[in-house]
């Protein structure tokens, strides 16, 4: 699931290095001893110090490539912000969604009504969750939904039911007051 998330320079990155590491091995292992039957013999210390090379060039490659993006912070317009509410009163809370994690405009909730509206910018499905309460329709890539419930005060825990998802980062936990 996770290589789904990846931008196919990302993936093609991956592969090229896997390709490369994986030749190395092939070639090392059943090329070269047909042709030196005694092979690495004399140029052992050589061989060890270029697959220590190949493998931490692997461990870098799945570093580089498999990072997720670096977020740009963005300033809060009026629009995007919450319409946060004295309790009892209905407040809007925009949710955004992606692999893997999830972001609130705002993390100051109070206790009564109030409406996650979940939007899905990542690049597979995903949904979100209360703990203990319920939870949106599979958003598919690009999609948005909604979420309506009553809140009380206390510890409040919002993540994604997808299998792995929570594992891999998709929780947030907050406070409502």
């Amino acid at each position: 699931m996770l290589p789904l998330a990846l931008t196919t320079g990302h993936k093609v990155g991956l592969a090229v290095v896997g390709a490369v590491f994986v030749a190395f091995a092939l070639v090392s292992a059943m090329l070269i001893p047909r042709f030196r039957p005694s092979y690495p013999a004399g140029g052992l210390p050589a061989f060890i110090v270029l697959s220590f090379v190949m493998f931490f060039g692997m461990l870098s490659a799945v570093e580089i490539f498999g990072a997720e993006p670096k977020e740009k912070k963005k300033e809060t317009t009026t629009a995007a912000a919450p319409a946060t509410t004295s309790a009892g009163q209905k407040q809007t809370v925009q949710v955004t969604e992606k692999e893997f994690k999830i972001t609130l405009a705002t993390t100051t909730l109070k206790a009564g009504p109030v409406t996650f509206e979940v939007k899905n910018v990542g690049k597979i499905d995903h949904d979100v969750a209360i703990v203990g309460g319920p939870k949106t329709k599979l958003i598919a890539a690009g999609g948005t939904a909604t979420l309506t419930t009553t809140l009380k005060s206390g510890p409040l825990e919002l993540y994604c039911t997808v299998a792995g998802h929570k594992a891999l980062g998709m929780d947030l936990k907050l406070t409502v007051s």
